[in-house]
């Protein structure tokens, strides 16, 4: 068997003719700064090769995925990479749900749970009988009859299937079992001062508006009324209104019409039960609340208050808690109730513990060590950020006990802090020793540490990167003098000069009595003028104190001081869109600068071409095969679908008149395919757009493409391009910019530059919170807020404030626990 992966001249991207072997079976560190190319060896390169040699291998379409630029890879495992996207957008989907857990709860209830009597409401204790079937649902046990001990009066016992949300046994009847009911919002989808025509409906745009009034005026035709689309909608009578917001099928109309049947071309659905269906359709999901803005309002139900499932199935107990408590609990206090389980239940039923016991609590302490105690099973998993996601994924491959595959992680560390990193490195040592490779892209230097193997890549990002430049352990890196990362290790090493804390300019903003969700702290204060880090363990309510309290205001908090700020400026992790047209030159605004540029070019003007020939997103200069997008979509039916380079444009988006106008040996298609940090001695003299090229590069993404999707960009990426925006506009306002991890993604020596950008901003007058796990950013800062002592239920509290010197002191704190060890490194 072999015992190494040989990449042999891979030269994806920035790659240039990479060739290295990395040993199978081990926990191998992939590092380098920020977009040196390990992501393009990792998922671009190696994780696409598996994926097309597992399909070809299966006889199906390999050449749907095309073969990633490299000589040749061998040594190859079936690989799954664990990613920090989140792709399941189902608001039916939980913690509890994803891990199994919730199945194994509901068994607890349906088997050992004491019902309520639906005629006394006296407590039926559990029976206990035996059975072949355990974990497994089943449809026999929907037919079992238990009596009550007090009046003896016979009902339904529970099963499994009461106990899930998702079934009709259980769910509750008036939210369908989602936790909340939604009803429409008229005022934002209809304005009765416009006409149909004029936008008087948000729902119906462009296209489809034109075939929608259409129907409508031969609906009108055909009832004997006229129905004009250019009519205000304030003025419609009582039949156009009925059949503009019910349809012709409704109760509402057919009552102006008893005896009239629509006819073909007639039948216009209402834009009411439409915009219901399509609710309906995605069941809720977060997409389509996006896709129809804002026409919806959701709101706890008042049945269930949240609770998803029916009355009797919340009074069921066991061990004293309702499968509700049981839901709403951390995984940390889930695993305690789960525990302590064989001493609540009689011994004659601990036989149906057995099977199931001992996997509940491997998995919940699997959760735990990654640092995602502090969950609840009821947490919706599209709430989840990408770590987190990450973390629960990782969690729950380790119950398949899976050999020989290949791991490819994403930096799992991401909004990790340094207390949990531990029990991370933990899960993914286990992994290995299950006779797997992991592949791990990371910064952390303690997971660099734990590695059996790391591969640094560099020595810069974009076109200075792209090259093996060290492998082997930390001490081999330390002693490369071409790794940046020894290099910054090297560094952190030695003791740093004396750090001066800013004192601020003597204006606080004081939050008095903070209470929301886990956060109840009396009084904080926070110092104006300077860089402050709010830190604490993963749910200690960080990110609620500073962005729903400080904010958003959420809570019934009195705030004192912020008249003292003039803007606030949030920078947080939301993904910057789903929308695949949006680019990186699209969301900064450099391609308008782009299109107006090569619109004004001699040859363009020759031709007739104006700028709306030279966009991607609008018909006339881009290719209609792919409309613009240069990729085609293949559906693969049960896998993901794959984008293939399209067929007529070859990628480049753009008809060939179009890609004849150049600048400067330059296509705008040529341009869109060169890095940010390429671009610049391309678009020097061009003002507008070389400022903001500078501004990227300082943030540290120079090696962004122009035309790479924002799809593809981490949420740090996406916080790091809005903080170059902000920086690109002048401002002598006194703004307060909150940022909500900005290291996320990036290489230790990146942080430094990112810590150079938020000293200036604060220099130039204004206050930056940071809510931060990096060590190397919070030791940086002037003042620090520490949150906890855990998350959840056991966090919420201040710990400890003051410079990073003071935390350090403070014997609670986890964070100061690890501050002290890096600030005794500058003694």
């Amino acid at each position: 068997m072999k015992e190494t992966i040989f990449i042999k001249g891979a030269w994806e991207n920035n790659l240039k003719k990479v060739s290295l072997s990395i040993p199978k079976y081990k926990l191998v560190v992939l590092t380098g700064p920020s977009g040196s190319g390990k992501s393009t060896l990792a998922m671009d390169t190696l994780q696409r090769e598996c994926q097309r040699q597992y399909l070809d291998s299966m006889g199906m379409m390999a050449n749907a995925i095309s073969k990633p630029k490299v000589e040749y890879i061998r040594g190859l495992s079936p690989s799954i990479s664990v990613g920090q996207h989140v792709t399941n957008r189902n608001p039916r989907s939980t913690v509890g749900t994803v891990t199994d857990i919730y199945k194994y709860i509901r068994f607890i209830f349906a088997r050992l749970g004491e019902q309520v009597c639906i005629s006394c409401n006296a407590r039926i204790p559990a029976s206990f009988e035996r059975t072949e079937v355990l974990v497994e649902e089943d449809e026999e046990m929907n037919n079992q009859i238990i009596s009550c001990p007090n009046c003896q009066e016979q009902q339904a016992k529970l099963s499994m299937y009461h106990f899930s949300f998702n079934k009709p046994e259980g769910a509750c009847g008036t939210c369908s079992g989602l936790g909340q009911v939604a009803s429409i919002n008229e005022a934002m989808v209809f304005n009765p001062e416009l006409s149909l025509r004029d936008g008087g409906v948000a729902s119906l745009k462009g296209v489809h508006r034109d075939i929608q009034m259409r129907i409508l005026v031969a609906a009108g035709k055909h009832y004997g009324f006229e129905f004009d689309p250019d009519l205000p909608l304030k003025d419609y009578d009582d039949v156009q209104r009925d059949l503009l917001f019910y349809g012709v099928e409704s109760e509402e109309f057919k009552r102006h019409y008893p005896n009239s049947k629509p006819a073909a071309g007639t039948k216009f659905e209402g834009v009411i039960p439409s915009l219901w269906r399509r609710y309906k359709e995605k069941d809720g999901e977060l997409g389509a609340k996006e896709k129809d803005g804002s026409f919806f309002h959701e709101q706890l139900c008042p049945d269930c208050l949240g609770a998803r499932l029916k009355k009797e199935v919340r009074q069921v107990k066991v061990a004293d808690a309702t499968i509700t408590d049981v839901s709403e609990w951390s995984l940390e206090d889930v695993f305690n109730w789960t525990n302590s389980l064989r001493k609540a239940i009689p011994e004659e039923g601990h036989y149906l513990l057995e099977p199931i016991i001992e996997d509940m609590l491997t998995t919940l302490q699997r959760l735990i060590d990654v640092g995602l105690g502090y969950l609840s099973l009821n947490r919706q998993t599209l709430s989840l950020s990408g770590g987190e996601t990450q973390r629960l994924r990782l969690a729950t491959i380790l119950g398949s006990a899976l050999t020989g595959v290949l791991y490819i992680l994403d930096e799992p560390t991401t909004g990790l802090h340094a207390k949990d990193t531990a029990g991370l490195i933990r899960i993914l040592q286990e992994l290995r020793d299950l006779g797997n490779t992991v592949l791990v892209i990371e910064h952390d230097v303690e997971m660099m540490r734990a590695a059996d193997h790391i591969i640094d890549i560099g020595p810069g990002a974009g076109i200075y990167g792209g090259t093996v430049v060290g492998e082997g352990s930390v001490d081999d890196l330390m002693s490369n003098e071409q790794s940046v990362t020894g290099a910054y290790l090297v560094e952190e090493s030695f003791p740093s000069p004396h750090r001066v804390r800013r004192k601020g300019n003597g204006q606080h903003i004081t939050i008095q009595q903070a209470k929301l969700r886990n956060v109840d702290i009396p009084s904080v204060s926070i110092p104006l003028g300077c860089l402050v880090s709010v830190t604490g363990v993963s749910g200690s309510g960080k990110s609620t104190l500073v962005f729903d309290i400080l904010a958003q205001g959420k809570s019934k908090t009195e705030i004192r001081g912020l008249d003292h700020i003039e803007n606030i400026v949030i920078f947080d992790q939301s993904l910057m869109g789903r929308v695949q047209r949006s680019n990186v030159a699209t969301y900064t605004d450099v391609f308008t600068h782009l299109r107006k540029l090569f619109a004004g070019l001699p040859e363009a003007k020759e031709r007739g071409l104006t700028s709306k020939h030279f966009s991607f997103n609008s018909p006339g200069g881009r290719c209609e095969t792919c409309q613009g997008l240069g990729v085609l979509s293949v559906d693969m039916d049960f896998l993901a679908d794959v984008e293939v380079t399209c067929t007529d444009c070859k990628g480049k988006r753009f008809t060939d008149e179009v890609l004849q106008v150049k600048y400067r040996g330059y296509s705008i298609s040529d341009l869109l395919n060169v890095t940010v940090e390429e671009s610049l001695p391309i678009l020097k003299s061009e003002t507008k757009i070389s400022r903001m090229i500078e501004m990227l590069c300082e943030v540290g993404l120079g090696y962004l493409q122009w035309g790479q999707s924002v799809k593809t960009l981490s949420g740090g990426e996406g916080q790091r391009i809005r903080l170059a925006n902000e920086l690109s506009k002048a401002s002598k306002k006194h703004t307060l910019y909150l940022l909500d991890e900005p290291t996320t993604g990036l290489h230790p020596s990146d942080i430094k530059m990112l810590h150079a950008l938020l000293n200036k901003l604060v220099k130039e007058g204004n206050t930056v919170i940071v809510v931060e796990h990096s060590l190397e950013l919070i030791r940086e800062c002037d003042w620090v807020i520490d949150i906890g002592p855990e998350g959840g239920a056991a966090g919420g509290k201040l710990v400890a404030e003051g410079t990073p010197e003071q935390v350090a002191k403070v014997l609670a704190s986890h964070t100061g626990m690890f501050l002290k060890e890096v600030l005794s490194q500058d003694q």
